[in-house]
Formats: structure tokens, sequence, C-alpha cells
């Protein structure tokens, strides 16, 4: 049974790959045959084990949206675990009985509940008594099974948690995500305790059984017996591993040496008795079941120099201290820098260049200073922000003092507009993610946009960079050179001027074929007269080029790309004339400017809002209430679909039975 949940769970991976490319991406992994074919062995497989995963193609499940989390009280409350940092006193607990060892994860308990082989309900631990029920969104967390092939009623608990590896691609796209969510765990609980879940699905929720509370009408003697049964229903299992107190600090070894690696947040071990009644035969106290004890990692410290004081500023203006300090082995690896959060805490440690401090990783994995042995006290708080050299106060934010640059300008503040710079639709700069500009900009490798292709300057300081080195700034130098050839409206779109999406750059750069001087030095009225251009947008263009720091910030560029202001006048306009409005999700092109983009390639106009003008509702959902729908039928405008769109265009602009 696990070999073929292993089989169903890579062949979801697999098609929904090749629905993303198909859909999203506009290429192609596979043939039609061959993904049919991989959907009917995955159908005929859950069909034979009755597992069907969450993610699964097969699912036809829509999105929902909740007013509210309703909540709900536990039977009985959930409680906490003791813990302990020292083996000698766990194997002390453990003592001639056996046991599982397994990872603490850092996420969210859910108690699931499932009835005739369907995932009935499941509710957060909340409080320990009161939890929230999250049933619509667990059903679209990846790993998760909504059916199982045990059909009696099945109680579980296990961990939710967003791996260290999602978590970084995450906080790259989500808005303000450095405001909101400082490590996975507070990504995870918001993410599980959204009120819609189309935004549960998009962030990889994973689920990890620990425990097995009840299967009706089924008794194991073991935790191992219900860890394995569990695994055969479909569900992932925390890793764990058997013990004895003759291997109990071997295994403990075992997992401390993989904590670096584990792409799973953790902050410890848990460690249960493998035989049930035993633990049951303990009770609890008020506070602590005394069946299972939590290990947490007992800090290696070590003895090093501070030597200097690196000022950090970020996009909400903060200015962060990040200490460095002579390199020191720390649980395995070599660490010479530590965040030290804020002005309150330099001062709080007494800070001072030279002095002898005590560094360790709290849970193994992120570098602290424990303890300033020296106490100088004689740090300088720099006046000026170390990106735009503009003037920086410290500022109390909730009774802690901060260092803030007080220029609305700096480019730190701007990160936003430099993620859209190199994003694919403006100039296409791989390999520049938001957390990499942010490292960027903050040791002042980037001062304004043009400075992106003169990164290699920094090439020793860039290479030695976390998750950078040689190859992989190669291939942003490469990235960075093709991106030199540019186009009249690629370059206009990346600017990011207000109301200029990607659509409307390509038909002003149409509409004065693509002479970029005249583009910059457009008037008001030549806008206005372009068709889907209006007085708010045209007025916002020509703000922007009035200015001189965007006059010198689009000089300093066009000084570094060579660009392509060639100009072809387009052939066959099959929705010449025709208005199309767009509403409602797309499957087929990556977003509405996408979409809009080929309307307007294709001679049509593209519309915000139905009126008698408008000769198409595009919308997936045809039978949808929204008011876009009902306007167009009150008026007998067609609603068609992405597909039907498609075979128009393909069909000359007719539509695909006319």
């Amino acid at each position: 049974m696990e070999e073929k949940r292993r089989i169903i769970q890579e062949k979801i991976e697999l098609l929904n790959r090749a629905s993303r490319a198909y859909y999203q991406e506009n290429r192609e992994i596979m043939s039609n045959f061959e993904y049919d074919r991989l959907y009917d062995e995955l159908e005929a497989l859950e069909k034979e084990t009755g597992i069907v995963m969450a993610q699964s193609p097969t699912r036809n499940v829509g999105y929902q949206v909740l007013s509210d989390l309703p909540k709900e009280r536990h039977p009985s409350p959930m409680l906490s675990l003791d813990k302990t940092k020292d083996s000698g006193e766990l194997a002390d607990w453990l003592g001639d009985q056996k046991g599982l060892l397994s990872w603490k994860i850092d996420g969210l308990t859910i108690v699931l509940t499932y009835r005739q082989g369907q995932l009935f309900k499941a509710v957060t631990r909340g409080n320990g008594e009161v939890g929230e029920v999250i049933t619509p969104n667990a059903g679209f967390f990846k790993n998760l099974p909504v059916s199982i092939p045990f059909q009696g009623e099945l109680i579980l608990r296990g961990e939710a948690c967003i791996r260290y590896s999602d978590f970084e691609k995450i906080n790259e796209t989500i808005e303000d995500a450095d405001a909101r969510y400082k490590n996975p765990r507070n990504l995870c609980s918001g993410s599980v305790r959204q009120l819609n879940t189309r935004i549960t699905a998009q962030r990889n929720v994973h689920f990890y059984a620990f425990s097995l509370v009840r299967a009706q009408g089924l008794e194991m003697e073991t935790r191992q017996r219900q860890f394995q049964w569990l695994a055969r229903q479909g569900f992932d299992v925390v890793e764990y591993k058997m013990v004895d107190k003759e291997n109990l600090r071997e295994r403990i070894q075992w997992f401390a040496e993989r904590v670096e690696e584990n792409d799973i947040p953790s902050d410890g071990l848990v460690l249960i008795f493998d035989d049930i009644a035993y633990g049951a035969s303990l009770g609890a106290t008020s506070k602590f079941p005394r069946d299972s004890i939590a290990f947490k990692w007992k800090d290696e410290t070590r003895e090093t120099t501070l030597r200097e004081i690196e000022w950090s500023a970020s996009r909400t203006g903060l200015i962060n201290p990040v200490a460095i300090f002579d390199p020191v082995q720390l649980e395995g690896t070599t660490v010479s820098r530590a965040s030290v959060h804020n002005v309150s805490i330099v001062k709080e440690l007494k800070l001072g260049i030279g002095d002898r401090i005590q560094v360790y990783k709290a849970n193994m994995i992120i570098p602290q200073i424990a303890e300033n042995l020296t106490k100088s006290g004689d740090l300088a708080i720099p006046r000026e922000c170390p990106v735009c050299g503009q003037k920086a106060e410290i500022k109390k934010d909730r009774d802690v003092e901060v260092l803030y640059c007080t220029n609305p300008q700096c480019l730190a503040k701007q990160i936003k507009s430099l993620t859209h710079f190199v994003s694919r639709n403006a100039m296409n700069i791989d390999g520049l993610s938001e957390a990499t500009l942010e490292k960027l900009v903050a040791r002042g490798y980037i001062r304004e946009l043009s400075d992106l292709f003169q990164l290699r300057r920094y090439r020793s300081e860039i290479t030695v960079m976390e998750g950078f080195g040689q190859k992989s700034f190669e291939n942003l130098m490469n990235a960075l050179e093709t991106a030199r050839n540019a186009t009249p409206d690629r370059l206009l779109y990346s600017l990011g001027i207000p109301g200029i999406g990607a659509a409307n750059a390509r038909i002003i750069a149409k509409a004065f074929k693509n002479n970029w001087s005249r583009m910059e030095r457009a008037s008001q009225e030549e806008l206005t007269e372009i068709d889907g251009i209006g007085e708010i947008m045209a007025a916002g263009y020509v703000d922007f080029f009035a200015r001189e720091e965007n006059r010198k910030k689009v000089r300093d560029l066009l000084a570094q790309l060579r660009l392509d202001e060639s100009f072809e006048e387009t052939g066959e306009q099959p929705f010449e004339g025709k208005t199309f409005v767009i509403t409602g999700s797309l499957v087929h092109y990556e977003n509405r400017d996408a979409l809009k983009a080929v309307i307007q390639g294709a001679g049509g106009k593209a519309a915000g809002s139905v009126s008698k003008k408008t000769d198409y509702l595009i919308n997936n959902d045809i039978q949808s209430g929204s008011s876009k729908n009902k306007k167009a039928k009150e008026l007998g405008i067609p609603i068609i679909t992405e597909e039907t769109f498609i075979a128009m265009l393909e069909n000359g602009g007719n539509e695909p039975n006319a």
C-alpha cells in the first residue's frame, strides 16, 4: 500500500506540473495522450486504494470564502509537552521502555476527523481547549488525503507546516511578507487560518501525522503500528526512529546532524513510549501528559570577537544592525554573522567593536549573540542611511528603539519597484528574487535601477553571499546581458508608471511606432487619442516624465541598454472593432494583462466594465451570478470562455460554429 501511495503522489505531482506548464506558462512538458494516460492510471489507483489526495487533479473542488472561522471546544484539553535539554534526563525518563523519537515540527497542531472514508472535520489546537474549524482549508493541504480506505470514524493529530524551501518562494511573492511573516510557522498560521481557501491552496501547506487518537473498531498495542497503519491510509507520518536507552544518544545525534538540511521547520524532538497501554497508565499532570516529552537542543556557544556592525536598510525604512565577527564553528557550520534586530538590543548588549561575545544558533539554525563579555558600549549609531545617504533617526516602536531612514525616496523602500523592474513582463531578469534584491540594496550595491547592470564589479562580494556562488553569479550576469536587449514597451512597463500595465505599454509603443524619444515626450492630448488610454492614465504618464529625477533614471538606464526601436506594421487584425471585457479567474493566460495584450494585438479593445459597446464578456464561469454576468445577460452580450476566445482567434475572429 505504501508503494502505491508513493506512486499516486508522484503521478499527482507530474500531472499538476504538466497543467501549470500548459495553462500558466504556455509550454508543454508532455503530450495530451501522455497526460490522459497518466490521469487514467491515477484514477484507477485511487479507486483501487481508496486514497484520494487533496491536490489530485481528479478532484473537482471549488474554492470557498468564509466570513469567519467557527470555534469548537475540544472533547478534552490538548496539553503541552514537558521538556528537557539534557539527553541523560531523556534516557532516565525512557527507562527500560522502547520509544519513538521524532522531529518536533514547528507548525500548527491540527485535529482531523474522518467518517466513512472522507475528511469530515479539521480543527486547530487553538488555546488547547477551544480551536478553530478549518475543514475547507485542510482539504487543500498539499499532501493530505481527503479520502481514505478506512470507513470507520478516525481521529488523529498532526502538524501543519510550510517547508523552508516553500517559505522562501512564498515570501518573494506575498506583498509585505517581510513585515507579516518572520518565519515558516507564522506564515503557516496565516495560511491555515485563511478565510479564502484559494490562498491556502497556494501556500503549499503540508500535514504530518504524529498521533492516532481513535480508529473505530481497531486496537493497536504500539505507536509504531499506529504510524504504519496511518501511512497505509495515505498520511505522511512525522519522521521517527525506534529507540531504547542503549541507542538513544546515537539517535539524538542522527537527528542533530540533519537539522541544517531538514526542509521541515523543527524546534527539537519528541520522545513517546511505544507501548500505548504503558503510556496511558501513567496518566497526566494538569499541564503535561506523562507518555511523551520534548527534547530541546542544548545551545552550543562559541566565543569570538565582534569586528563590525553592518547596518542593513529594509523596505519598511528600518535600518537593522547585523553583527560581523571572527568566524566560528557552530553546529557543524562556519558562522560569521548574526542579526542584532534593533537599537535597543545593541544598547542592552552594550556592544562595541572589538568586544568579546558569545554566539549560538537558536534551534540550531539561526545565529544569535548570547552574551557580550566585555561590554564596551561604545558603538556609534549611524546618522545616515547606508543606502541613500539621507538622514537616519532613532524612533520608538512599541517601546523598542529602532533606526529609521527618513527619506521617502530611498531605494530600500522601493523594493517593489525593483522587483517589478526585473519581473517577467518587464525586463525579465532571472536570478533576482525580491529577497536577493533586498540584500543587494541593503549592502549598497544597487542605488538606482541602472546599477543592476553594473553588478559585475561586486563579484567577490556577491559570490560569498548566502545562496550565491560562482555559477549563480554567472547565470545572473548572463541574464542581465540578455536583458540589455530591450524593447520600448518592456522598458516603459518596467518603469512602474501608475496605470501603465504591460498591455497599455504595448499599445503606447505601437502608437508611437517604438520611437522612445516620442514616447517620453508624449503630451496628454496625444496619449488620450490612443484607444484605451484615459485622462487619468495620461496625466500620470506625463507627470512621471516631467520629473527630472525620473528623466535621469531613464537616461542612466538607456546608457546601459541596447534599445530595439525597429517597428513593423501588424497584418491581420481578427478582432478589429471588437470590445472585450474580462472577469473571473483565468486558466490559459498568466493574468489579465496577458489576455488583454492578445486582444489588443489582434486589433481589439479590452474594457474594464460591461456596456452597450461591449461585444463579448470573457468569463470561464458562464453561469456565475456576478454583476458583470448579470449585466451582459441584460444587454444580450455573449458570455464566452477562454477556450471559445482562443477558438475565435484561430478562426479569424469568428465564433467556432459561425
